[in-house]
């Protein structure tokens, strides 16, 4: 069991979208202010997406990223935890580009190509906000999350020079033997740091079973040299798994990239709405929360102040 729990915050991610909650940051100035009162909420690490700040579509560019950063170091000492996935149909260049740019103490790796879909929300959103939202959900039906061998290799040689710390994303079994390979091909070394990603359809879903299976294949291929948070996608899951991870002894991510809702058919207000929830059960199952000090020795990171900008 780890001393501390570690509570991670993902603020806006790609996978929600505006017409789903009006509370979904946009702009740089409303993810960076979310980031922060995450933290002051007991977020350790926040995981960052940038959006085009005036219809809220996924975006690479750097100067938003470089905005967010900024912000979000110039008034919290939470870990900045960067996204690699970034959104539908981008290239590796750019799935990439902030990591050479920002030099980020932790950023995502997700483990393998799936398809990863939300079509069913056409059923769901009656009313459109922006243009682009309906046709990147009906796209997504016809989408494969591209995680070749060849993408993987070049990523973890780009957080290599750079030194940033790869959070494995772990979408089904299938990610782990592939780490497994990375490591014996001296492509990622021990301690590895890695998240379950439970409930995404395409991948494994966010039901016990799944994350006690996923932590047992871990345990037979890495035995002790690694760390583990988990995630579940959607209501009620983000908080179930959650509860199912503290007993196995792993960490924990919620925020409004997974999950909008605070309580059945209740929208979050905020990310820190949620982080707060999750503390609370933490701590009432015993658990103490890691401050990003605590954080940033048990993952093995290398410390804000060497983050570029």
């Amino acid at each position: 069991m780890p001393k501390k729990t570690i509570l991670t915050a993902a603020i806006t991610g790609a996978a929600t979208f505006p017409s789903q909650s009006p509370y979904i940051p946009i702009t740089p100035r409303q993810i960076a202010d979310e980031a922060v009162l995450a933290g002051e909420a007991g977020a350790a690490v926040v995981h960052i997406h940038a959006r085009n700040p005036e219809d809220g579509r996924p975006s690479a560019d750097i100067d938003l990223y470089r905005q967010i950063i900024q912000d979000i170091k110039s008034r919290s000492d939470v870990a900045i935890c960067i996204t690699t996935g970034a959104g539908a149909g981008m290239t590796i260049e750019e799935r990439t580009a902030t990591i050479s740019a920002f030099k980020p103490e932790l950023a995502s790796l997700n483990m393998g190509s799936i398809n990863f879909s939300m079509h069913p929300l056409l059923d769901k959103i009656k009313e459109w906000k922006y243009d682009w939202e309906k046709a990147y959900v009906e796209g997504s039906r016809d989408f494969i999350f591209p995680n070749t061998f060849a993408s993987l290799e070049k990523i973890t040689a780009i957080m290599s020079r750079n030194n940033t710390r790869p959070e494995l994303e772990i979408y089904d079994t299938s990610h782990l033997y592939n780490a497994s390979y990375l490591i014996r091909e001296g492509f990622l070394k021990y301690p590895l740091h890695m998240q379950f990603v439970l409930g995404v359809l395409g991948g494994a879903q966010a039901t016990a079973y799944d994350l006690v299976h996923l932590k047992n294949t871990a345990d037979r291929l890495f035995k002790d040299r690694y760390t583990w948070s988990v995630i579940g996608t959607g209501w009620p899951n983000e908080f179930q798994m959650g509860a199912v991870a503290l007993s196995m002894g792993g960490h924990i991510r919620v925020g409004l990239e997974d999950n909008l809702l605070i309580e059945r058919g209740v929208l979050a207000k905020s990310n820190a709405d949620l982080v707060r929830k999750m503390r609370t059960i933490c701590e009432a199952l015993g658990n103490e929360i890691a401050t990003p000090v605590e954080a940033r020795e048990i993952i093995g990171l290398k410390g804000k102040d060497a983050v570029a900008y």
